[in-house]
Order: C-alpha cells, then structure tokens, then sequence
C-alpha cells in the first residue's frame, strides 16, 4: 500500500510572533528558549491572567469526578464554602462565602463525564450572572504517571469583574470586601484547597470508604 502524501501546511512564516523550526532553527531557538527561564518569576507574570495549580491524588479518577461533580462537595473541601443549599432553580445552589460577611454565592455545576472536567460557574451576591468559572479536570495517573491514581488541574481565569463589584446594589451593607481583594491570594489559597481535596479523597480512598459520603447521596 502507497503511504498517502502528507498535507501540504501553508507558509506562516509571514505571521509575526511565531517560532517555529522552518523560521527558527534550533541554534536560533534555543536561546531564545533559554532566556525565558529564570529561577525567580514575578507573581504577577505567573497568575496576572491566569491562576492554575495541580496536583497527584492517590484516589481512582472515576470516583473523584463523581465526587468532586456534586456541588455540594465544595462544602467539604473548600476552605471558606459552607451551608449549601439548592434554589429554586434547578442546579443552581447557593452558600456563603464566610471570607465575606454576610456573603452568598450562587454556584452551577457544569461537567463532561468522558473528558472528567468538572467546572463550578460562581458569582457572589448574585445568581443570574455566573462570572466566576473554576475550571478542573480529573486526569488518570496510570495515563500520564504510569501508576494509580489522580490529577486534578485546576484553572481560574482572572475575570475584569474581580476589579470592581458589577453588582453593587446585590452586596451586603458595609461589606469591607469583594473577591476580587483576594486575587493575589488565589494561588496559595486554591492550593491549599486543593491539599484539602488530596487529603480527603485519599483518607477515604485507603480507609475502603466511598469518596462521595452517604449524606451527599439523598
């Protein structure tokens, strides 16, 4: 059998801010790839935009996802969730946010069960405008470590409603605070949920107990 002939891939060398081996050769790339490695980076230039983090759970993926799929799993493991309750509109359940007094947060669960992503649409104050999107995805280990087990990746995308409350009159009288106060803190803060996340799916995992718990189940 004749192997097909490969597609033929447009010049692109016209488009400026490409890097590529035809316009680049490794000599040439090389330091270029060097000169953006540092040993100290500025907060700003690693979660400006952006806020990720991730980690291994030594717990099997299917069940994390289905766990972690109910909403009401960010009463367990989150560090300042808590109280959840459904609305009146299906699917979409409201807690406070006690780094807020008198906070509310409205959440909506959105998740693919093939690609084991797991994305929490958030607002505080309100819940007709969901802004604040934790985007997750469970990864099987034994695909990409080769051992049992789970990866969580974790990314927050910074929002222009984080600069300025778009909902003023929907706050709590004399809130001292908005959540976009705390984006700097994001980084640790989300890694130590995570740890959180770590810690109680594998308690459970090595004690033979149900990641999801019997009361998250009626």
């Amino acid at each position: 059998m004749t192997a097909a002939e490969p597609t033929p891939v447009p010049d692109l060398a016209h488009i400026d801010g490409t890097i590529r081996i035809e316009s680049h050769p490794r000599p040439v790339a090389t330091p270029i790839i060097m000169d953006r490695l540092r040993s100290v980076y500025p907060h700003h230039q690693v979660f400006g935009e952006f806020c990720t983090v991730q980690g291994y759970v030594d717990a099997p993926p299917r069940e994390l996802f289905d766990w972690l799929s109910d909403t009401r799993s960010l009463e367990e493991w989150t560090y300042s969730l808590r109280g959840f309750r459904e609305t009146d509109e299906p699917g979409l359940w409201v807690a406070q946010d006690r780094l807020g007094p008198a906070t509310e947060i409205y959440t909506r669960t959105v998740t693919n069960a093939d690609a084991m992503t797991v994305d929490y649409h958030c607002a505080w104050d309100q819940g007709e405008h969901l802004w604040m999107v934790y985007l997750m995805r469970v990864v099987d280990a034994q695909v990409v470590f080769d051992r049992p087990g789970s990866v969580v990746l974790w990314t927050n995308c910074h929002h222009p409603f984080y600069e300025e409350n778009p909902f003023p009159d929907k706050a709590p009288a004399g809130r001292p605070v908005w959540v976009g106060d705390f984006w700097d803190m994001f980084s640790a803060g989300h890694q130590l949920e995570l740890d959180n996340l770590k810690a109680i799916a594998e308690y459970r995992h090595s004690h033979d107990l149900p990641l999801t718990p019997d009361w998250m189940r009626k």
